[in-house]
């Protein structure tokens, strides 16, 4: 088994649940027979090894050379440690950054945390898209702060509520490593 057909097995196993009608409320407001909380498999050791090896995989498919990766806090966190841990072990560094909702009230009020800065080439990730406004929240801070953005990389797109292309309005092009396909 691929390091891919680990991580859907691993995700259909704790992190997905599926319905015959519309039962989960979705960030949005609107009801779904799917729900994903890919935090379950994130969050855990060997996932994080799968997410890292096929997130710097797609990165490398796509020929990009990132200073940076991350995203909103907390989807975003655990995929940009692991994929900047993968990285390194491949001798290829890739830094990892955090983005806060909202600027930090108190020490220098940061909005982003890690080692990028003004002009860095960066990748913009998420868990999980359905209507892209948190991943939008993030493009948004990212150019508030001059972060040269290449592209999104998404470990899932629901292809619900067009999130893929509510993002890519804004300019950037997204890549997804998994579609609800890989479920249903």
């Amino acid at each position: 088994m691929n390091n891919k057909e680990r991580l859907i097995e691993l995700i259909k196993n704790r992190a997905f649940e599926k319905t015959d009608t519309p039962a989960f409320t979705l960030s949005s407001g609107k009801k779904s027979c799917y729900y994903f909380n890919l935090k379950a498999v994130t969050y855990l050791p060997e996932g994080q090894f799968l997410v890292g090896s096929l997130m710097y995989d797609r990165i490398q498919e796509l020929n990009l050379k990132p200073k940076g990766i991350g995203g909103l806090t907390m989807g975003a966190d655990p995929i940009a440690v692991a994929t900047s841990l993968t990285s390194h072990m491949r001798q290829n560094a890739i830094e990892a950054f955090s983005i806060r909702k909202e600027p930090k009230p108190h020490g220098l009020g940061l909005q982003l945390e890690g080692n990028v800065r003004e002009n860095d080439k960066i990748i913009i990730i998420d868990d999980v898209v359905t209507t892209g406004k948190s991943t939008i929240q993030a493009i948004n801070v990212a150019r508030k702060h001059r972060l040269d953005i290449m592209c999104v990389i998404v470990l899932l797109d629901r292809c619900e509520e067009n999130g893929k292309e509510n993002i890519e309005k804004h300019g950037i092009t997204v890549y997804p490593v998994l579609t609800i396909h890989d479920f249903i």
